[in-house]
């Protein structure tokens, strides 16, 4: 009798191959390029070990080894470095991609202030951001130091109170009944100006107290002054010099040494993905010494981004002027960190002195210059 041969998709492989559909197309949802590729594959070849073999790269997170780092930032002069690499990357010319291999992909987020990156953070919805020193200690002392790592400085400098021309307003105990505007509740500035008013004497809550401390978008901040809502704006670059010039501000109280920007890292993914972050921390440096030296053209690219990010005009005498108020810097300070603390603690975001000794990871050290 002669034996008929097994059907081609017959059995095990059979099984296999609807096994493998069923998980492609339930961990590709959403992820049309993974699918086309596996759908590719088979068409070209019709082989279940080719199959296999994209399954697998699938079920890792990747297909042709791209590796995607998801990055925060605020569409703030402050954050320079993550403007000028944004504006780079919708070029094409990404700083960090290069850098970091032609198979990475930086994913942008934009954030009108520190609380919410930290929230995103948290919801692993970002991997690193750019943000404010007190939501990143606030963060830090929440999650009782297991979920946010400094691993480098960015910014100091940029912050100020800024108060009408013709106000009378001197000190902060001349701020009783006034109202003050912040970019959000929780953020640098908004803790920086409830400390202030607290060390004049004022009697400072998170819903009120002597002086009314009102979180509102940056731009929301500049209409409000304009239209005399608020007596005073604590706020950063570019806003500051906006309120000037096109609200007839004055600085009152301006942060000129202290830092505004740092760059975090989430605890999960650095502890992933160490040599990544590595390489990302040395390419922010790189970045923030090129930025330093060709300042002119780095201008013009925060210019471009702050109008793709904002959708509204941004001059470039605005950012000329904004910058000279920001010293870019990739070090960070424990000193400048304890100032913040205690900052945090007097406006009643903080109970107790968090230990600080595992907020900086190492790669934030200084590099030791070649010999």
């Amino acid at each position: 009798m002669k034996m008929l041969p097994n059907p081609p998709l017959a059995g095990s492989s059979f099984n296999t191959k609807v096994a493998i559909h069923r998980t492609v197309r339930a961990q590709g949802a959403g992820r049309p390029s993974l699918i086309a590729a596996i759908g590719s594959c088979w068409a070209r070849s019709g082989s279940i070990f080719s199959l296999l073999v994209l399954f697998v790269a699938l079920t890792a997170g990747s297909v042709c080894g791209e590796t995607k780092i998801r990055v925060g930032h605020f569409p703030n002069v402050t954050h320079v470095q993550a403007l000028v690499a944004h504006a780079l990357s919708r070029q094409g010319k990404g700083w960090f991609e290069e850098r970091l291999g032609g198979d990475t992909k930086i994913e942008w987020f934009v954030y009108n202030a520190g609380p919410s990156a930290m929230e995103a953070v948290f919801a692993n919805s970002i991997d690193l951001t750019y943000v404010g020193p007190s939501p990143a200690i606030n963060a830090y002392a929440k999650s009782r130091g297991e979920e946010i790592r400094i691993v480098a400085g960015a910014a100091n400098g940029g912050a100020a109170l800024i108060i009408p021309q013709d106000s009378g307003l001197k000190s902060a105990r001349d701020f009783r009944g006034k109202k003050i505007a912040t970019p959000q509740l929780g953020n640098t500035q908004d803790v920086s100006c409830r400390a202030w008013l607290t060390s004049g004497g004022l009697k400072i809550t998170q819903l009120g107290g002597d002086a009314q401390i009102l979180p509102a978008a940056n731009p929301d901040q500049l209409s409000l002054f304009q239209q005399k809502k608020v007596d005073a704006v604590w706020t950063v670059e570019p806003w500051v010099s906006r309120l000037e010039a096109e609200a007839g501000g004055k600085v009152l109280v301006e942060e000129t040494d202290s830092p505004t920007t740092i760059l975090v890292s989430s605890v999960k993914f650095l502890n992933g993905n160490g040599d990544l972050v590595k390489r990302f921390v040395e390419a922010h440096r790189a970045l923030t010494d090129w930025i330093e030296k060709n300042s002119a053209e780095a201008q013009n690219l925060v210019v471009a981004e702050l109008q793709e990010e904002t959708r509204g005009q941004v001059s470039r005498e605005l950012i000329a002027h904004a910058w000279k108020r920001i010293a870019l810097t990739s070090e960070v300070h424990r000193e400048a960190l304890d100032k913040f603390v205690v900052n945090a603690k007097a406006a009643g975001f903080l109970r107790d002195v968090p230990d600080l000794s595992r907020l900086i990871d190492k790669l934030a050290a200084p590099l030791t210059p070649a010999r």
